[in-house]
């Protein structure tokens, strides 16, 4: 009848056939395909109640499609007109013709020779395009439905826009943003980068719809670029004596930092300026490193911004996300100078020594760029993707230890250690500094409560002994709750604590009195240590089992090299007894036990070999060591004594466990000597370079090699 070429150079014939036929055999030459058929005799089948129903299903079926086939329309029309129920071959073999089936369903149409069973197949093609149709119609009306009521709310904003402009009742939204975003950069600094990345992203925004996700982007993205203190400072205040008044206000002690500080602002004073500066303050907990930086922001008259890296484990955190990503917004770094309002801050990375790692990012990494004054001037922010200059920020970071932190990132900052406070620091702190302020908090005054000194010596000594003030100031807000409620309940009454009267207050102390500050037995001995927590002593113990085998014990939960100097000091001391009559078999015919005390605390370091050798030999001539001596120092297999670390901290937790002799390497007399008057008043200090200097000083015993 007809036939169409189609693009992809196919074609598609419409034949009006005479007769069903069977193919036997093809036979394909180069002009045409020829083939060896079977006719089939297709007599009319006589008319039954079921084809008669099956033939008026497939009309009515038909009727149906039309209105949801407007494709179709015309030529089911025709075939409706042609055909009647009197003739289901013919019916069937159009109807099923006027679907979209697939090709294979059509051909099992064509070859089913029971017409019934063909009918039936011609009606489940028709119900499932009809099914069809009407999921298509329904998918269509929802997206009529969601486009005409977006096209009718922009016409109805439009129109809104158009009556009050035309009235004056009100300007466009949008110009007076783009006046706004115009009038902010006209008044900043902006780098060339920035300006040109402005016009751009202006020209974008001027011509969005304003109901359009990728508007309100490109809002966004102005208004961070807009708030930012492009070219915006504050001015320096480079007074030393204003500053070391400031200082002294809000902290007690930490002469060298202080002085460091100061010396620092007179050079920027010299100079003419402050560029920035990294500052690492490195002491055990509730020493003062965050408000130290809050006083140095305020003795500078800069904007102060903390923010903590611990527990930071993604890059992006600092650096931002992508505009890319949904709700992406810039850095901690970025937010810092918006919030500040001004490009040269003091900001404070706290905790840093507590950042991880994870597959996000290595926040250190993106330190390492922040913190070197070479680079961050340049310092490029995922989010705003343009270079901002942070080299007039002052960071000052806080940890607790230098242990985790890269030492590429170390070496970029200068280290302040807050060694902690002894007693006679943390009285004065609490009757300065966390009294007054505490009383203030809780409505009280001086005419209220009293704490007299003896009073907060005893809360120091046995409620709040660590080196740093919080749990002190945690103590004291706690007994001025006790006497608020009394206050409150209308006794007026002054209250005076005396030290006898902390335990109903305060319940049982936290620190009873130490086991070793009469312990004189052989054997026993204490050392110093320290961790990131602050200094302490570190009792250790040796006993020997006579008639044993010779064995060495070693227990205390201790690490490898403290190990190593148990083994050392054992084998040293053993090396000694040889040329001493009568113990020269001690540890051959006896079982020695050393012990470090408080087992669930881990330990670890070389400083307590000397102190451990010294055990041991009393152990072996049987003379304690005097309670009121602790010793610190590397040993070798010479008996040579090394230097150690952590100096000021080994003093301070000295002088608060009540020792006021100390047994240092010689190594370490210029740190001692560094240290402020107030640590070394009162203490006797005996720098040794030989063990047999520590023998002869604890013991009493002159050892010939």
């Amino acid at each position: 009848l007809h036939w169409v070429e189609l693009p992809d150079e196919s074609c598609q014939f419409m034949l009006s056939t005479l007769k069903r036929f069977k193919v036997r055999r093809f036979y394909p030459d180069d002009q045409h395909y020829s083939a060896e058929v079977d006719y089939i005799e297709e007599a009319a089948p006589e008319m039954t109640e079921q084809l008669r129903a099956s033939a008026a299903a497939i009309v009515s079926t038909l009727k149906e499609l039309i209105p949801h086939n407007p494709t179709f329309s015309q030529e089911m029309h025709h075939l409706l007109s042609q055909v009647n129920l009197d003739e289901p071959i013919k019916l069937t073999d159009l109807a099923a013709s006027m679907t979209n089936a697939k090709s294979k369903a059509l051909q099992r149409i064509l070859e089913t020779h029971d017409i019934q069973e063909r009918m039936e197949q011609t009606l489940l093609l028709l119900r499932e395009e009809y099914d069809l149709s009407l999921l298509k119609e329904k998918i269509s009306q929802k997206i009529d439905e969601r486009l005409s009521k977006h096209q009718r709310e922009f016409f109805l904003r439009e129109q809104l826009r158009e009556i009050k402009h035309e009235l004056g009742l009100e300007q466009d939204r949008k110009q007076m943003e783009l006046d706004r975003f115009r009038k902010r950069f006209s008044e900043l600094t902006l780098t060339k980068e920035a300006k040109e990345r402005v016009i751009q992203e202006l020209g974008r925004y001027e011509f969005m719809d304003d109901s359009s996700p990728e508007s309100q982007i490109v809002h966004q993205y102005l208004d961070w670029i807009a708030a930012l203190p492009w070219g915006i400072y504050s001015k320096d205040k480079l007074g030393i004596a204003q500053a070391e008044r400031v200082l002294n206000r809000d902290h007690y002690g930490l002469e060298d930092l202080k002085k460091r500080i100061l010396e620092f602002i007179a050079v920027s004073k010299l100079r003419g300026g402050m560029r920035g500066g990294i500052l690492c303050l490195v002491g055990p907990p509730g020493v003062g490193k965050t408000s130290l930086g809050k006083s140095i922001a305020s003795a500078l008259g800069r904007e102060f911004y903390r923010f903590s890296v611990g527990g930071m484990s993604d890059e992006n955190e600092l650096k931002g996300h992508r505009r890319t990503y949904i709700g992406a917004m810039p850095g901690r770094l970025i937010q810092a100078l918006r919030t500040t309002k001004t490009a040269n801050p003091v900001i404070m990375l706290d905790e840093l020594d507590k950042a991880g790692r994870s597959f996000r990012g290595d926040p250190y990494s993106v330190l390492l760029e922040v913190l070197d004054p070479e680079q961050n001037k340049d310092f490029l922010d995922h989010y705003l993707d343009l270079r901002f200059d942070l080299s007039n920020v002052l960071f000052v970071a806080t940890a607790n230890s230098l242990d985790t932190i890269p030492p590429v990132l170390i070496d970029r900052m200068e280290i302040l250690r807050l060694s902690g406070y002894v007693i006679e620091e943390k009285l004065k702190i609490a009757q300065r500094h966390l009294l007054p302020k505490i009383l203030t908090d809780h409505g009280l005054t001086e005419d209220n409560l009293g704490l007299p000194r003896e009073t907060l010596k005893q809360l120091t000594v046995k409620y709040a002994r660590e080196v740093g003030v919080r749990n002190l100031e945690k103590k004291l807000r706690s007994i001025t709750r006790r006497v608020a409620m009394r206050v409150a309940k209308g006794d007026k009454q002054k209250v005076v604590i005396q030290r006898e009267q902390l335990h109903d207050f305060l319940g049982q102390p936290e620190y009873p009195e130490d086991a070793y500050k009469r312990l004189e037995s052989p054997g026993v001995v204490r050392g110093l240590a320290w961790t990131p927590t602050g200094g302490s002593t570190l009792p250790i113990e040796s006993i020997m089992l006579n008639g044993s085998s010779g064995e060495f014990k070693l227990t205390g939960q201790i690490g490898d090299v403290m190990k190593e100097s148990s083994s050392i000091a054992h084998s040293y001391v053993q090396s000694l007894l040889r040329e001493v009559p009568g113990k020269m078999q001690f540890f051959k015919k006896n079982t020695v036990h050393l012990h470090v005390p408080e087992g669930a605390t881990p330990k670890d370091g070389p400083s307590a070999g000397i102190a451990m050798a010294t055990s041991l030999l009393s152990l072996a001539i049987q003379q304690s060591v005097s309670p009121t001596i602790a010793m610190t120092g590397e040993l070798t297999l010479s008996g040579q004594v090394l230097p150690i670390g952590g100096v000021r901290e080994k003093v301070v937790g000295a002088k608060l466990a009540g020792i006021n002799t100390l047994i240092f390497p010689e190594a370490n007399r210029s740190q001692f000597e560094e240290l402020p008057a107030h640590l070394r008043k009162n203490l006797i200090i005996h720098f040794v370079k030989h063990f047999r200097e520590v023998a002869l000083l604890t013991l009493d015993y002159e050892l010939s090699c």
